[in-house]
């Protein structure tokens, strides 16, 4: 039997649950953005997915990353399986499918990002061009099936993956064959945490219309223009969605714990290693009740994984997590943050947004967060459609940003970082409908040429 988790001290009482996300207010002065995104990998010499071992495999990628920036590798079963930076507190990790993701440090302000987004990709690149390993900007991989990728040796998804094909139709397509990007920001109180949930949930299939890059699937057009979001429709109900609960009266920090508690368990990590647990109840743990671990009950530090286990549109843990976008270029990983920061971490924007979609009923936004994989911006809504309520936000977003008045080394302001945002707005198509021109254009249905054109 696995020994308890000496680590970390026990959970006694129902405030160390909601702790876990209360502290994570902080004074305005001290809100900080954090970006994460994932690339798809793949070599061109023949075109094929990446695999962990071998002279031109992920983990020699990550060796040489390692040297490169002096980042630590952090080991499962003695596999490296990414990377952690002590100084900034960001890191480097691998997706089940070998999909290489940056979790970036907290920055100031936007340009921050940008610059720290670049030194990555710039690094990445250098270290995996004498491997043939290439990184492409898209939500979904084009051409691979879910066979065809192989899993990366992390413990955790040899857990997960099995649960995610009974609970589910599209899980392992989420696991293997998937990249978003996301944007983690800070709250200074659980009013304000409420409020910027809410306008985050609504506007989520805004981003995910706005950011909409994976129109292909298996070698051809998937009939989507996000097949990205229309995985997570399919992934595991119990622990995803749009969060109605937040937007009823007296919603708080308990209450998103109460939801928790009811979210199956996946697993409970001892002595450095994965106890399979799908499926579990965490109140069962809390009584000591789980067969796998009798008698045990769990540690704060268990229930910060289980918190980390639920996929919501967006996320609370000591921050929110916006998980409505495709991965795309390397200027909209930082155009993502840019507009939720111009939207949330402004008064008078929050305020206007929250005005915005304070009318809007759980059934339309339930809609439109059904719609939105398909029909992009063009998703119909009250008598209008997505697009102008997106261009609606990114006005409020800009108008945030030029209040902050965050300047670059060249005088310029955070609104730079909404051009590919602004780019779509005027040609009312996304990213994903553009490659669709090219698809039913010049490349006469040739996918392969996707993967120079979409090359980061």
């Amino acid at each position: 039997m696995a020994g308890a988790d000496s680590f970390s001290p026990p959970i006694e009482s129902r405030s160390d649950l909601i702790e876990a996300m209360s502290k994570g207010s902080k004074p305005a002065s001290e809100w900080r953005i954090g970006t994460e995104h994932e690339k798809h990998v793949f070599h061109t010499d023949p075109l094929r997915p990446v695999a962990y071992e071998g002279p031109n495999g992920i983990r020699a990628l990550l060796d040489g990353m390692s040297a490169a920036t002096g980042w630590q590798p952090f080991l499962d079963e003695g596999n490296p399986i990414g990377l952690w930076d002590m100084d900034t507190m960001g890191g480097i990790s691998l997706e089940p499918g070998g999909q290489f993701e940056l979790s970036g440090a907290p920055q100031p302000d936007l340009h921050a990002t940008a610059h720290e987004t670049a030194e990555h990709i710039r690094v990445a690149k250098e270290v995996a061009a004498p491997l043939d390993i290439h990184f492409l900007g898209l939500g979904v991989t084009p051409l691979w099936s879910v066979a065809e990728i192989e899993r990366m040796p992390k413990s955790r998804y040899g857990i997960m993956a099995p649960y995610m094909d009974k609970v589910g139709t599209l899980g392992t397509s989420m696991m293997f064959r998937s990249c978003t990007v996301q944007t983690n920001l800070d709250f200074s109180s659980e009013a304000d945490m409420v409020k910027k949930l809410r306008v985050s949930l609504a506007l989520q299939p805004v981003a995910t219309a706005l950011f909409a890059n994976s129109p292909f699937v298996d070698g051809k057009d998937s009939g989507y223009l996000s097949y990205r979001s229309h995985i997570w429709l399919n992934t595991d109900h119990d622990r995803t969605g749009m969060l109605p609960f937040a937007f009823e009266e007296g919603f708080g920090f308990e209450q998103y714990a109460d939801y928790a508690l009811d979210v199956p368990m996946y697993f409970v990590l001892r002595d450095g290693h994965y106890i399979n647990v799908a499926g579990e109840s965490f109140r069962d743990f809390l009584e000591g009740k789980l067969s796998q671990l009798p008698g045990e009950k769990p540690t704060k530090r268990d229930w910060n994984y289980h918190l980390g286990t639920i996929f919501p549109e967006v996320r609370l843990k000591t921050f929110l997590e916006m998980r409505g976008a495709d991965m795309g270029d390397e200027k909209s990983v930082t155009a993502l943050s840019a507009f939720w920061v111009g939207l949330l971490y402004d008064e008078i924007s929050l305020e206007a947004a929250y005005e915005m979609i304070k009318p809007w009923t759980e059934e339309q936004r339930d809609e439109m967060r059904r719609e939105v994989p398909k029909h992009g911006l063009a998703t119909p809504f009250d008598r209008s459609n997505l697009y102008d309520i997106a261009a609606q936000a990114v006005g409020i977003a800009e108008a945030g940003l030029v209040r902050r008045g965050i300047r670059n080394a060249d005088g310029k302001d955070e609104t730079i970082h909404l051009a590919p945002l602004e780019e779509t707005i005027r040609l009312a198509k996304s990213p994903a409908e553009r490659w669709l021109d090219l698809y039913r254009g010049e490349w006469n249905g040739d996918l392969t040429k996707i993967f120079k054109a979409a090359e980061i």
